[in-house]
């Protein structure tokens, strides 16, 4: 099936792959691993702490609203053929939940896309609700998840409940074999999932929101979706991100907030600003733009590929460099991240140059329709959608 593709969609993909590599970057380049994220909360000098600042919590936040607008797409897509709904898209969240397994096990322990799996699976069954419903949902688990964060924050402050690091041996990452490494992550899996009891309500609501946001048009290029993408910006990036950068410094008792409760704002604001620019920018677009819209159409190729290449260059069985380098963080890991960046975002153009899906795409691709009978052809196709918004891609 041939479909067109929004461009702002691909670079806004992009933007949140690579942001999510600001944001695992500090796992990497730590030689204690993943156990020193916790032990490093409120730490790291102001320099360091105004770099995480800047990736913190953002762009998972924006992986979820785009995860949000694909499954929308899929949804139109389903209900124009008439098919059936949720129908195989329950397949298609079980291969993500069965992809981000192995990702787990293999390669890092932060994975995200187990947690997205889920949160499909749920949101599935409400995307196509009517308005009130989904509101009311969205509206709940909100306002339940706010309040869970205000309460723990509440606990943290007046010293009922403490931030721990993690049980991981502190030396594994820095000096251990790849086995073992495997091995602590199977061991490990309740600690290091943790995440998900968070990621999955939260999930919920920026699934429900980035759906609604396509209805409400904040991707026409017209006055409705204009006058969205500012009022966006305004809550975003003129409310939240003066709030975050607070919470930022105001030490380990805040980080519920700061990773979870506000990020969410700032992500609708970078949606809103992208969004904006995309359609403004006219004419072929430049190297960086280019190499975004690479890393968006191949993002769960980008998304993995990041990570073990984060792992090979600074854990024990590969170069090492989070030992070597420890007393350059915070800046080596900034060179680092634009190096990786630098990579993936090349051979991601080049394999587009010769190849319609990534690599892993084509695998998840396959993957999707071996279970289902091949529909035969019609005699003449036609190429023209009715949808100005469709997406094929394994992230929807």
């Amino acid at each position: 099936m041939t479909t067109r593709r929004i461009d702002v969609l691909d670079v806004l993909r992009g933007i949140a792959i690579v942001g999510t590599l600001g944001t695992n970057i500090w796992i990497f380049t730590d030689p204690r691993g993943p156990a020193g994220v916790m032990g490093a909360l409120g730490g790291g000098g102001t320099a360091e702490t105004f770099l995480r600042f800047l990736t913190n919590g953002k762009f998972l936040a924006l992986l979820s609203l785009l995860f949000g607008v694909g499954m929308e797409l899929q949804y139109r897509s389903a209900v124009r053929r008439g098919a059936t709904w949720p129908g195989r898209y329950l397949w298609r969240a079980a291969l993500l939940f069965f992809e981000g397994l192995l990702h787990y096990v293999l390669i890092f322990e932060f994975d995200v896309l187990m947690g997205y799996a889920v949160v499909s699976v749920l949101v599935a069954f409400l995307i196509g609700r009517n308005d009130r419903v989904v509101r009311a949902w969205t509206i709940g688990v909100a306002t339940v998840f706010t309040a869970v964060i205000g309460l723990l924050t509440l606990a943290f402050l007046y010293g009922a409940a403490t931030t721990v690091s993690s049980s991981a041996p502190s030396r594994l990452f820095a000096e251990g074999s790849y086995p073992e490494q495997v091995a602590a992550r199977i061991g490990g899996m309740g600690t290091y999932r943790l995440e998900a009891v968070f990621i999955v309500p939260l999930g919920v609501v920026l699934f429900l929101v980035g759906s609604r946001l396509v209805r409400a048009g904040v991707f026409e290029d017209s006055g409705r979706g204009a006058v969205l993408r500012r009022g966006l910006m305004f809550l975003g990036l003129g409310v939240g991100a003066p709030l975050n950068l607070l919470t930022a410094f105001a030490g380990p008792d805040w980080f519920l907030v700061d990773r979870y409760l506000l990020p969410p704002l700032v992500a609708l604001g970078l949606l809103g600003l992208v969004t904006t620019v995309a359609l403004r920018t006219r004419g072929v677009p430049g190297p960086l733009r280019g190499g975004l819209t690479a890393v968006g159409r191949t993002a769960l190729s980008c998304y993995v590929f990041q990570n073990l290449a984060g792992a090979a260059l600074c854990y024990g069985w590969g170069l090492g460099l989070a030992t070597r380098f420890e007393g350059l963080r915070p800046w080596w890991a900034i060179g680092a991240w634009a190096a990786i960046c630098a990579v993936f975002m090349t051979l991601a153009t080049l394999w587009l140059s010769r190849f319609e899906r990534g690599p892993l795409e084509t695998i998840w691709q396959w993957a999707y329709l071996a279970p289902f009978p091949k529909p035969r052809r019609p005699a003449r196709e036609t190429l023209v959608t009715d949808d100005k918004i469709t997406d094929n891609s394994p992230q929807g």
